[in-house]
């Protein structure tokens, strides 16, 4: 049945008169009584019992209307709500984030998008930049927020941009690392990120580190290093303005002297962009890029 034979249903129930229902319906008895032998047999069920005094519900019936009256009332509290909301941004926002942005970046703004659009609900997901593509490839996200350049056909937008750094408490230029015995710290990441620093090692040294320590997060290399058990490449979103006076912090650079940097890329298809709630987030983050 559609939402006009569940007020029909309701209508009958309340009045128990077809000629007062069908004037509160603004058709004619006739055609109201067509209607309902309708309604009757898509249940094959008699819901009223005819009679010179009206209409009774039979037992069949009463469950039959009770369930009408239950939509018809979330309906209309649906259109109200709508009414309500017209000209506002609601609905909710799919995000995937690679982990680092989320801990680092995304809070501000999350908070600043939360505050202005208090009615669109958020759904955040982190992970890898691997996870967030295939996530986004299978349609489970609206928008995904990755580092480095993203494989992905539908839209994409750089972020910013953060260099990459050498932490350590005790080395002070890059012409030390050949003589230090000191680990090499380092997180586990995507594939994309450990390749890249393993071609600069190979550049500029022709050798890997001799001694490695490898942990499960970011978060963990960095205080490693600042507590001085080795040291670390770190990207710049990860350090803390307030701690950064803990170590040395070299910038890294290629072997043509320009600086190591790492990307971080807004993506989307085609079809979420034209959503309320994501062209709405668009927005506020141009604030926080430059």
């Amino acid at each position: 049945m559609n939402i006009s034979e569940y007020e029909i249903l309701t209508v009958l129930a309340e009045e128990l008169n077809m000629r007062k229902a069908a004037a509160q319906l603004y058709v004619t008895q006739s055609a109201l009584s067509q209607r309902l032998q309708a309604i009757e047999a898509s249940w094959n069920v008699k819901i009223f019992i005819r009679s010179q005094r009206g209409l009774l519900l039979t037992p069949e019936g009463e469950k039959i209307v009770q369930l009408a009256k239950e939509i018809v009332q979330k309906t209309n509290k649906v259109k109200e709500e709508i009414e309500q909301l017209a000209g506002q941004i609601s609905g909710t926002l799919t995000l995937a984030v690679v982990s680092i942005v989320a801990q680092h970046w995304l809070p501000a703004v999350l908070k600043t998008f939360m505050i202005l659009y208090p009615n669109v609900n958020v759904s955040l997901t982190t992970g890898w930049t691997s996870e967030v593509l295939s996530g986004m490839y299978e349609n489970r996200f609206q928008l995904g927020i990755v580092r480095g350049k993203p494989n992905w056909s539908g839209i994409a937008t750089r972020l910013f941009t953060d260099q990459l750094y050498l932490v350590d408490q005790e080395i002070q230029s890059l012409e030390q690392l050949p003589h230090t015995d000191r680990p090499f710290i380092q997180f586990k990441s995507d594939s994309t990120y450990s390749l890249h620093i393993q071609q600069w090692w190979h550049e500029q040294f022709q050798a890997l580190p001799p001694r490695t320590v490898i942990v499960d997060q970011i978060e963990t290399c960095k205080q490693l290093a600042y507590h001085g058990v080795g040291y670390a490449i770190l990207p710049e979103i990860a350090l803390d303005d307030r701690e950064q006076h803990l170590v040395h912090m070299i910038a890294l650079k290629d072997k043509h002297g320009e600086r190591m940097t790492r990307d971080t890329w807004l993506i989307s298809s085609e079809a979420a962009w034209q959503l309320p709630q994501v062209q709405a987030f668009q927005k506020v983050l141009q604030n926080f890029v430059s």
